[in-house]
């Protein structure tokens, strides 16, 4: 699987009853708890002080991050994302494909 920095920010539609938010945020939480298991989302982060989140995603390319991970998330009407490709760097000291 590839792995990409996804950077969402989530802006609730004007009009949107606190309710509703309430459900999709609570599905949310569940629908990340199974992409995770799965090996889709491995690490999400929050900047300080921002409504937005950071996470390390893992799909086998671009068109199933988007369809078959980002897509399924409930929040996803609601976000603007911004999606980089990622590969490993040959400094990087977590590499696990480390070559002598």
């Amino acid at each position: 699987m590839r792995e990409f920095l996804v950077e969402i920010t989530t802006t609730v539609p004007e009009g949107t009853g606190q309710d509703e938010v309430d459900r999709r945020r609570a599905a949310e939480a569940v629908r990340a708890r199974e992409l995770a298991a799965a090996g889709h989302l491995a690490r999400l982060w929050r900047p300080v002080g921002e409504l937005r989140s950071i996470g390390i995603w893992r799909a086998s390319d671009e068109e199933e991050l988007h369809e078959k991970v980002l897509g399924t998330l409930p929040l996803r009407p609601w976000m603007s994302l911004t999606v980089t490709a990622l590969q490993s760097h040959p400094n990087d000291p977590g590499r696990t494909d480390a070559r002598p």
